[in-house]
């Protein structure tokens, strides 16, 4: 009825001692993907994996599990996941990319004499793709459930000198099942006087719901999720204007945003 195809890496192809020059699943197992989903459209793919990998072949299957090699305890969640007896609460701490060719360190690898150069800057990981409008595979952030969730207005209230903001918006499960999502809260400077990203992950909430329930998830943003790294001052600061704080379920999946002001009293702590 259903078939679980479990792939991934090892030590042999990721390391912290090398660069990976590939985003291919080693060996055949592509090819091995591609022949079990051919006969049986049920087919669920487990990527056990410790970072990124080219997931083309993933998407015309059922459904697709990063495990992030979890250890001895592995055949357990997984069976647990996949069975429905736990909910696949976690979501993606990086970008899945379409090609190596969108990703910010194609663009210095293999580098000159021996040397490469990380020349992105502050527009690592999700802010690369954001900065040049780079359609990921997986958005940093990304993750199901098995149920769904609405979320809310978001309220952006001042609770404090310069900028210090308290954020609130309802989450409700939409669904027939219990389950969990994470909230996660970005800020996106208007109008910046140096390059910054589009927008920067400052603040998230895992929350778990019954179906039919509504919670309120708060958050806080303090002064230097409005800061910005200073080159010529060497420190942190906030340059005073407006920004908007925005709300989702990941980098690519905005639901609600708020325009807030800051002022320039708003300077946060030394390093």
């Amino acid at each position: 009825e259903v078939a679980v195809v479990v792939v991934g890496t090892n030590s042999d192809t990721e390391t912290e001692g090398r660069d990976r020059r590939s985003l291919a699943l080693p060996g055949a197992q592509r090819a091995l993907i591609e022949a079990v989903a051919a006969v049986n459209p049920n087919t669920v793919v487990v990527l056990n994996t410790g970072a990124a990998i080219d997931c083309e072949r993933t998407e015309g299957v059922a459904a697709t599990i990063q495990m992030w090699f979890p250890g001895q305890e592995a055949g357990n969640a997984l069976a647990d996941v996949l069975f429905g007896d736990a909910d696949p609460g976690g979501r993606l701490p990086v970008t899945f990319p379409r090609r190596i060719e969108d990703t910010p360190a194609h663009t210095g690898w293999p580098g000159e004499h021996g040397t490469v150069h990380y020349g992105e800057g502050v527009f690592m990981g999700y802010r690369w793709f954001d900065a040049r409008r780079i359609e990921p595979r997986f958005a940093f952030g990304h993750g199901a459930s098995y149920t769904t969730f609405e979320l809310g207005a978001v309220a952006v209230t001042a609770t404090g000198e310069g900028a210090t903001f308290g954020i609130e918006v309802p989450v409700t499960n939409t669904g027939a099942r219990a389950g969990t999502t994470v909230v996660q809260c970005y800020v996106h400077d208007v109008e910046s006087s140096i390059p910054r990203p589009e927008q920067e992950l400052r603040a998230f909430a895992k929350v778990a719901l019954a179906p039919g329930q509504t919670e309120t998830v708060r958050m806080e943003l303090t002064s230097r999720a409005f800061a910005t790294w200073d080159p010529i001052g060497d420190d942190w600061r906030v340059e005073p204007g407006a920004f908007e704080v925005r709300v989702g379920l990941s980098s690519r999946d905005i639901r609600s945003a708020a325009e807030v002001g800051v002022d320039a009293a708003a300077e946060p702590p030394g390093r």
